[in-house]
C-alpha cells in the first residue's frame, strides 16, 4: 500500500508510530434512517421507564468495552426501589457464560433487559432512538460509531472522555466521564502487558446517570445540541471535501 486512511486522529497517531507511510485521518460521515414504526414494545421494553442503553459486541473485546463499569455506575446511581428507571444491555456474540455472569451482577435488580438477538440496522437505530440515554464507559475506541449515531438520533450520551470519540464529543453536547490511564498487567488479545488504556470514573458516570434521570430538560437540551453538532462535523459534505483534497494531493504528487 502507498498510504493509510483511518477515521480518527487517535487511530492515525497510533499507526504512525509503526510506519513511515503517510497516515491520513478521514472521519466517517453519519447518516441514519429510522423506521417510525419501531417502538419499545418491539424489543420487549416498558413504555413508562427511563431507560439507559449499553451495547457492545463480545468480538470487539468485552474488557475493552467495559460493560461492568456501566453496571457498577447504574447500581451506584439507583437502587431497585426506583420503579421508573431501567438498564438495557444489548450484546452481540455473547457466550452463555458471559451472559450468565452479567445477569448475576444484576440479581437484585428487576428492571434490567437483555437483548442478545441480532438486529437489522434499522432496528438498532430504532433501539437507540427509543431509549433515554446511551452509556459507554469504554477503555478505548477506534471511532465510537454508536455514540455518534446516538447523538445524531437525539439520544443523550454518557461516555469516557478518552480516545477517538473525543474528536466529535464535547462537554457541551455530551456527558464526558473523567478517567485514569492504567497499565495492563497481562496480555489481553491484541493489547499487551504494559499498554495503557482508560479506567472511567464510575462515580462520576453514576452522577451523570442520576442527572439525566432527575432533570429531563438537561438531557433534552444537550441532545438537541448534539444532533446539530454531529450533523455538521460528521457530514457527508465534510467527508467528501477531505477525500477530494487528498485525491488532488495524490494526483498532484504523481504529476510532479
Amino acid at each position: 500500500m502507498d498510504e493509510i486512511w483511518t477515521p480518527s486522529e487517535f487511530t492515525s497517531a497510533s499507526i504512525r508510530k509503526k510506519t513511515n507511510k503517510p497516515v491520513i485521518t478521514i472521519p466517517y460521515h453519519i447518516e441514519l434512517k429510522t423506521d417510525i414504526n419501531i417502538f419499545r414494545e418491539d424489543f420487549g421494553l416498558p413504555k413508562d421507564e427511563f431507560l439507559f442503553l449499553m451495547m457492545y459486541d463480545q468480538g470487539s473485546m468485552t474488557e475493552r468495552k467495559n460493560p461492568m463499569a456501566v453496571i457498577r455506575a447504574y447500581k451506584q446511581a439507583f437502587t431497585d426501589k426506583y420503579e421508573k428507571v431501567g438498564l438495557v444491555i444489548k450484546v452481540n456474540n455473547c457466550t452463555e457464560e458471559e451472559l450468565q455472569f452479567l445477569k448475576s451482577q444484576m440479581d437484585d435488580y428487576h428492571r434490567v433487559y437483555f437483548i442478545t438477538e441480532t438486529l437489522s440496522r434499522e432496528q438498532v437505530n430504532g433501539l437507540i432512538a427509543c431509549v433515554d440515554a446511551v452509556v459507554s464507559l469504554h477503555r478505548a475506541e477506534g471511532f465510537g460509531l454508536v455514540l455518534a449515531e446516538a447523538m445524531l438520533l437525539g439520544t443523550p450520551v454518557i461516555a469516557t472522555n478518552w480516545s477517538s470519540n473525543t474528536e466529535f464529543m464535547t462537554t457541551d453536547v455530551s456527558c464526558l466521564v473523567d478517567y485514569k490511564l492504567i497499565e495492563l498487567q497481562e496480555d489481553l488479545w491484541m493489547f499487551k502487558k504494559g499498554n495503557r488504556w482508560a479506567d472511567a470514573d464510575v462515580s462520576q458516570a453514576a452522577e451523570y446517570m442520576r442527572k439525566l434521570y432527575d432533570d429531563p430538560e438537561y438531557g433534552m437540551q444537550m441532545a438537541q445540541r448534539a444532533k446539530k453538532h454531529i450533523t455538521k462535523c460528521l457530514s457527508m459534505q465534510r467527508a467528501v471535501s477531505l477525500i477530494n483534497a487528498q485525491v488532488e494531493r495524490i494526483y498532484g504528487e504523481q504529476r510532479t
